[in-house]
């Protein structure tokens, strides 16, 4: 157990708070209902296409929900960052289409957001309508929305990140994301948060200190894997270990397929692998294949399991098997899955002596991007 004070780290604060956070924003979705269920009517049919935006986290929100919405026969959607419409908008839209831009965003101030509202707007004219999901009442992203075909959906406050690092502004969106799209049945959805935060309370507070113990490991490189929508949540982690180790650690992404075909040249003798396994048996078959694969060939330096369930595979030990003591499960326990990643990510940094709420030591990367023009 590192011997530090945590009450003045803002990212470890924000990492713990997310079970009270995920209730708090079931709460203002709830509140909105009505508003909510009328915007769906006025301007979502089957003829629309929902684009998800945003940048760095906030894009991989989207990248969840394309595999996550279809279970509740939504399929006409997509997931494109704002840095991607910011340069191609004219890729992305079409004049005569009609589109839901749903801009999801912690700070809502950085510039590709603000140009992707715009440049959908140029495009599409009245064929367009918006949902803004931020975190920060004050951003220029909420103060856009007036028009009557914005929808704008304001999270807690505490979920504005103070640290550099988006930890609870991420799964609080995600969460307001699908919970607008079971809107009409948000009463029965309540019982669901609650059961999904009284679990990450117990994984948060029963793995800590084994999550410690794992980054004492001299890792070099670090290896997320998750199959549909938890290859999203593999990107998530990915990214939460890298930019709150400053780089330091390198770490890659892949579905446990996809790392097959290539990617799995990455692994050596200093390769932590983190396995984000599905509860799917049949997805669970084909992840199962790639562990014994990789512990035949190449013998990773550590790996930890993480599951709904413990199921065996072969006679491999894990150095951390990481699982909810409930076993009840909930539409969203997708979201649990990120935790791994967020906590490796703040005790490693605490490791290499950084500061979790400002890792970067020369300003490679901030909070809210900088040096972006936009140009007409």
């Amino acid at each position: 157990m590192l011997n530090i004070d945590y009450s003045s780290i803002h990212t470890y604060r924000e990492i713990f708070q997310q079970p009270e956070m995920w209730k708090e924003t079931y709460k203002r979705i709830f509140d909105k209902k009505k508003e909510i269920s009328s915007f769906f009517s006025t301007y979502y049919n089957d003829d629309v296409t929902i684009i998800f935006t945003g940048a760095g986290t906030s894009s991989f929100v989207g990248n969840i929900l394309t595999f996550i919405l279809p279970k509740y026969n939504i399929y006409n959607i997509k997931s494109v960052a704002t840095t991607d419409i910011t340069t191609h908008p004219n890729v992305i839209f079409q004049k005569n289409k009609k589109y839901i831009l749903v801009s999801l965003a912690r700070s809502g101030n950085s510039p590709e957001s603000m140009a992707a509202v715009d440049l959908a707007n140029s495009i599409c004219g009245d064929h367009i309508a918006h949902i803004f999901i931020t975190c920060n009442a004050k951003s220029e992203l909420a103060r856009k929305a007036e028009n009557k075909n914005i929808l704008s959906l304001l999270l807690p406050p505490e979920t504005n990140d103070k640290g550099l690092a988006m930890t609870s502004s991420f799964t609080s969106m995600l969460l307001a994301s699908v919970l607008i799209f079971r809107i009409e049945n948000m009463e029965a959805e309540k019982a669901g948060i609650d059961v999904l935060s009284e679990k990450a309370e117990g994984m948060l507070a029963d793995y800590r200190d084994k999550i410690q113990e794992i980054i004492s490991y001299e890792f070099e490189r670090v290896v997320f894997l998750g199959s549909g929508e938890k290859k999203g949540i593999a990107e998530e982690c990915h990214l939460k270990l890298q930019e709150l180790t400053d780089g330091k650690i390198i770490c890659l992404f892949d579905s446990f397929l996809g790392f097959r075909h290539g990617p799995k040249a990455v692994l050596n003798e200093k390769t932590l692998l983190v396995y984000l396994f599905s509860d799917d048996e049949k997805v669970f078959q084909y992840e199962k294949d790639l562990v014994i694969q990789i512990n035949r060939q190449v013998p990773p330096f550590a790996q930890v399991y993480v599951a709904e369930k413990k199921q065996q595979i072969m006679d491999i030990e894990f150095d951390l098997e990481m699982i909810p003591k409930i076993q009840v499960q909930t539409e969203y326990d997708v979201v649990l899955y990120v935790l791994i990643g967020q906590m490796l990510g703040m005790f490693k940094s605490i490791i290499f002596n950084l500061d979790p709420d400002n890792p970067s030591v020369d300003g490679k990367i901030s909070r809210v991007v900088e040096g972006v023009t936009i140009y007409k």
